[in-house]
């Protein structure tokens, strides 16, 4: 079997040095979605990138998507024929509340239809983009399975978590739980 293409997908502003998601870049050897506008972000654009960096990873894909990326990951789901390993969706970033950030107003409604791969959703219960019940909600609708890690914030650089080794062990049950499918 080929080996698996891991591909980060950055929220507003991408993700910095300090953020897990650069961290896993340069640790483990995953491949950043690079956005044409990563602070005044267009939907059908973030969605056209994504199915491009998918289309271009050699093997199967596994994404690994943080905050406003998820509904990204969402939205793209409803437009793609192509297949997933799966996606590990972090923080997703609550596009439909009415105080949301103006920026991401373009990514809603939130998609809340069943995604065609497996998924896991980590939330956090001090999370001020998504509440618990919230991204509980969404985990539902996606079919994903939810993993409430705690009061950790928006799971960001300002969450502290480094290289945040349980979010790459969620990772690994992702690839394993395909591997055991086959």
């Amino acid at each position: 079997m080929q080996a698996v293409s891991i591909l980060t997908v950055p929220g507003l502003g991408s993700s910095g040095p300090q953020h897990w998601q650069t961290r896993w870049e340069q640790q483990h050897g995953c491949r950043r979605v690079e956005q044409r506008d990563w602070d005044q972000p267009v939907c059908a654009d973030w969605v056209a990138a994504l199915e491009a960096a998918v289309a271009a990873a050699p093997g199967p894909v596994l994404l690994v998507a943080h905050s406003l990326a998820c509904a990204t990951v969402a939205h793209w789901a409803t437009t793609t024929a192509r297949p997933l390993v799966g996606a590990l969706l972090v923080g997703p970033a609550d596009v439909d509340r009415r105080e949301q950030l103006p920026e991401v107003s373009g990514f809603a409604p939130m998609p809340l239809v069943r995604l065609p791969f497996p998924s896991i959703v980590v939330a956090s219960t001090t999370d001020e983009y998504v509440t618990l019940a919230r991204a509980t909600a969404f985990a539902d609708a996606w079919g994903s399975r939810l993993v409430n890690v705690g009061a950790l914030g928006h799971l960001n650089s300002t969450s502290g978590l480094g290289l945040w080794p349980q979010g790459w062990a969620l990772v690994q049950e992702l690839l394993h739980s395909t591997d055991q499918q086959k």
